[in-house]
């Protein structure tokens, strides 16, 4: 099942391990890559903390995907933020990224199709970017255990051009739905 849920917003991408992006007219993501151009482009983890642990495992993190309404959030709390800052490759508008089950599939214009891995894992350099954000982008639930809301990762299933204001189709996974667990 597929449905019009949201929109590109913006998207970046950077060749360097650098946490903002630039924002592009346009990327391309490639099947089983990533990001065309990207630092952490490749089948492989290129996160510089998961390459020192294990350089073969598979790359989970091939697309991170940003809600345009945190950065909403975030700069209602006096954070000064664009879309691309904090390191996203696509950020939306309209879907509840953080709310997705494992396996979601998103349509993203007209080819390109990703498949939700996991929560993006905030780490400190976050703080470098504006000092505090990290902890802006963790909550806590009611039980007082830590809430990501920094994103989304993905892996690229098809390739394809993706734009901003191209509409988000979001397919969930048949069966019984699984939280998202960080990546």
């Amino acid at each position: 099942m597929s449905s019009p849920d949201g929109v590109v917003e913006a998207v970046s991408a950077s060749a360097t391990h650098t946490m903002a992006k630039p924002n592009q007219p346009s990327i391309r993501v490639i099947a089983g890559h990533g990001v065309e151009g990207d630092a952490h482009m490749g089948k492989t983890v290129k996160h510089r903390s998961r390459v020192r642990r294990d350089p073969t495992q598979p790359n989970l993190r091939q697309v991170h995907l940003i809600h345009g309404e945190l950065l909403d959030e975030l700069r209602e709390g006096g954070f000064q933020l664009e879309a691309g800052q904090i390191g996203e490759n696509v950020t939306t508008r309209g879907v509840d990224l953080l709310g997705l089950p494992l396996g979601t599939k998103l349509h993203l214009g007209a080819e390109a199709v990703i498949e939700v891995t996991g929560l993006r894992n905030p780490c400190a350099q976050l703080d470098g970017i504006q000092p505090n954000l990290m902890t802006a982008v963790i909550a806590k639930d009611e039980d007082g255990k830590p809430v990501f809301k920094a994103g989304v990762m993905s892996i690229v299933l098809s390739g394809g051009e993706v734009r901003p204001g191209d509409v988000i189709r979001v397919a969930l996974p048949a069966g019984s739905h699984v939280a998202l667990q960080p990546v």
